[in-house]
């Protein structure tokens, strides 16, 4: 809401990214490229794959359309949207929940 005209590019804060990434339309601007791979709107060619943060992840899990991507091998196996093929189940995470109980969708595996 503060990314507009009106408001004068939020005072001239969003010039720049507005430039760089003209069809890029996300709440948060500023976190794009902050090192940190976000989901989701942030993760998609218009808004530069998150400024950058997320080629390594997109290579890795092509098809990942997790909303945490940080929640991708991080030791804790996650369920739904992380325990797919796609996503390397939640990056290797869910293996041994898998072979434990095939079969099993939850949200909270464990």
């Amino acid at each position: 809401e503060y990314n507009t005209e009106v408001c004068g590019w939020d005072g001239g804060d969003c010039i720049d990214f507005n430039k760089k990434y003209p069809d890029c339309d996300v709440d948060y601007p500023y976190i794009i490229g902050d090192g940190f791979c976000h989901g989701r709107e942030y993760n998609t060619e218009e808004c530069g794959w998150d400024g950058g943060d997320c080629i390594d992840f997109n290579q890795k899990y092509p098809g990942c359309h997790a909303d945490l991507p940080s929640f991708i091998g991080d030791g804790e196996c996650n369920g739904r949207e992380y325990n797919t093929e796609e996503c390397g189940w939640d990056g290797g995470d869910c293996i041994d929940f898998n072979k434990k109980y095939p079969g099993c969708d939850v949200d909270y595996p464990y």
